[in-house]
């Protein structure tokens, strides 16, 4: 028998705010968290902006010790869980922590760790690098040290598909609870990978943007466009299935209704629009509802050149003319693009959009661009009553992950 999967907790920790509360007002008052990069000296870089995660403590989620014993990602992760936990109102000592897993991914891992016990063999030698560097690196310590926290004795997965891993992630838990693998899930994406590795690596690669003007960096859409702006974060959502949560009397806040998973086949980097609008037709045909009874997309919308283009001609081939009665926006443009962590705050985004009925709009729009022509929502949020909505993220390597999530209603 399959079952109903719904959602009682998030967690979100962003550079637009470092908990759901501080995110969602930022969000609907159109609030940038990216600026010039303070993590290292970019006199040497092209690239200037990045969105950063800002006066964050991480000694309010493990103690110093621990600190120093994990990376950052590992850490952000954590932290997002015990704000999606608290808020589930889950009694953990009463229930049967074997049905009880974790599934978050990271698109990279630890890769500031990387970077710094690089440079120490480089400079010092084999013998310096540090004893914990493997396990401080490895991309499943997020999950992992997720899982620990919590007690978690079932599944235990660190899905790795680039930027579309916290989807995939999430999607993976809802087909697990609905199929009655697992009870309850706390799912998501965490990353951390502002530093000189991470930053030059996506430079070389010509995908970040070089804009010096914060306000004109991430501008999804925007004829004007030059590439994407790193992020960093987490964001968590503990699921479950319906008849547990109705049994402790629990706030539901949205359900998961579909979910489509495919790949490209194409091109390690450029995306391919086929293999998303069957992404997207695969989600909306799992929830079992019309084309046009969506209401809203939180786009990939990176702000690279190919991606916004090609994510525009699928949203088309996917809903012909209905597409141009969708309100679409990129919260990238606030947040920055948080690789493996970006689908998981984006369906955070989603869930409070489809709760306040307040669509998110893409800020520091400026240019039309004929290639990009539906009804983005720009510069500032707009009030509409949406039952269901997509969440889209498109991954290098071709990997393609779309949730489909409903409105709660009682």
């Amino acid at each position: 028998m399959e079952r109903r999967v719904v959602i009682t907790g998030i967690g979100a920790l962003t550079p637009v705010g470092n908990n759901t509360v501080e995110f969602w007002d930022s969000l609907k008052n159109g609030k940038s968290g990216i600026d010039f990069i303070t993590r290292f000296d970019t006199t040497e870089s092209k690239v200037k902006c990045a969105g950063e995660v800002k006066n964050f403590d991480p000694t309010t989620v493990v103690d110093k010790k621990e600190v120093k014993r994990n990376d950052i990602f590992s850490i952000y992760a954590m932290a997002a869980a015990d704000e999606a936990v608290k808020m589930s109102g889950i009694d953990l000592e009463s229930i049967d922590k074997t049905r009880l897993g974790v599934m978050v991914g990271s698109g990279i891992g630890g890769l500031c760790t990387i970077e710094e016990q690089a440079g120490k063999l480089a400079t010092k030698g084999m013998s310096r690098i540090a004893p914990l560097f493997i396990p401080m690196a490895i991309s499943n310590m997020a999950a992992g040290n997720v899982a620990i926290r919590f007690g978690a004795k079932g599944t235990c997965l660190d899905v790795v598909t680039a930027c579309a891993s916290s989807t995939h992630s999430i999607g993976e838990a809802y087909r697990s609870i609905k199929h009655g693998y697992s009870d309850y899930i706390i799912a998501g994406g965490s990353e951390a990978s502002i530093c000189e590795l991470g930053i030059g690596g996506f430079a070389a690669l010509k995908a970040l943007s070089t804009s010096d003007d914060p306000k004109r960096a991430s501008i999804p859409f925007d004829k004007e466009r030059g590439g994407f702006v790193m992020g960093e974060g987490a964001g968590i959502l503990f699921m479950e299935s319906l008849e547990s949560a109705q049994a402790r009397g629990a706030e539901i806040l949205a359900e998961v209704v579909g979910y489509g998973s495919t790949c490209d086949a194409y091109h390690i980097t450029a995306p391919n629009p086929e293999g998303a609008a069957r992404a997207m037709g695969l989600a909306i045909e799992e929830a079992g509802i019309e084309r046009n009874e969506i209401g809203y997309i939180n786009a990939h919308g990176t702000s690279t050149p190919a991606n916004d283009a090609s994510e525009t001609k699928a949203i088309k081939a996917t809903f012909g003319e209905y597409a141009k009665e969708i309100n679409i926006s990129s919260t990238k443009s606030m947040t920055g693009h948080l690789l493996g962590a970006t689908g998981a705050v984006e369906a955070i985004a989603t869930i409070l959009a489809l709760k306040n009925g307040v669509i998110p709009p893409t800020v520091g729009y400026k240019v039309a661009d004929e290639e990009c022509d539906l009804n983005y929502t720009v510069n500032e949020a707009v009030e509409r009553d949406i039952k269901y909505a997509l969440s889209n993220t498109l991954g290098f390597g071709g990997h393609n992950g779309v949730l489909c999530l409903k409105k709660w209603e009682a």
